[in-house]
C-alpha cells in the first residue's frame, strides 16, 4: 500500500469487483443480463474471452441482452438493429431500422457502450463495476 500526505490510500480508489457466475455457466457465443453492484450489464462469452458492457443500447436504451451476437464481436440491437463493439464499445452501425428511423438519429446521436472489466479468477467470472 502507498500513502501520501493529504491522500487515500490508492486501495481506497480500487474499483469494486463482483463475482457474476461461473466461467462454465456460460457457453462461447452466449451472453446474459446480470445486476452487479446497482449497475445493469451483458456478459458476453466470444471466443477470446469474456466481456461486459451496459445492459441498455444508448439509441432509446433498448435490452442488448435481447438483440444478437454478429461476428463473435458486435451486438445488435433488437430494436433499431444498431451495432456496437463488444470488446471496445464503439459504435459499429448505428440504428438503421426502421426505414425513416434516421428521423430520430438526428436528436439521438451516436454514443458508445460503456464497456467493464473482466477477470476471471478460479472458475468464478468477475467484473469491475465502479460505485455509484
Amino acid at each position: 500500500m502507498t500513502t501520501r500526505l493529504g491522500a487515500l490510500p490508492e486501495e481506497d480508489f480500487a474499483m469494486p469487483t463482483h463475482v457474476v457466475c461461473r466461467s462454465d455457466e456460460l457457453a462461447i457465443g452466449q451472453m446474459k443480463a446480470f445486476a452487479v453492484g446497482g449497475e445493469r450489464i451483458v456478459l458476453y462469452h466470444l471466443t477470446d474471452g469474456f466481456f461486459a458492457t451496459q445492459a441498455n443500447c444508448t439509441h432509446v436504451f433498448a435490452p442488448l441482452s435481447r438483440g444478437k451476437l454478429i461476428a463473435d464481436s458486435q451486438v445488435q440491437c433488437p430494436f433499431h438493429r444498431a451495432r456496437f463493439d463488444i470488446r471496445t464499445g464503439q459504435v459499429s452501425d448505428w440504428a438503421n431500422f426502421p426505414p425513416g428511423i434516421q428521423l430520430l438519429n438526428v436528436v439521438r446521436r451516436e454514443k458508445a457502450l460503456r464497456t467493464f472489466e473482466v477477470n476471471i479468477t478460479g472458475a468464478n467470472v468477475q467484473v469491475n463495476v465502479p460505485t455509484t
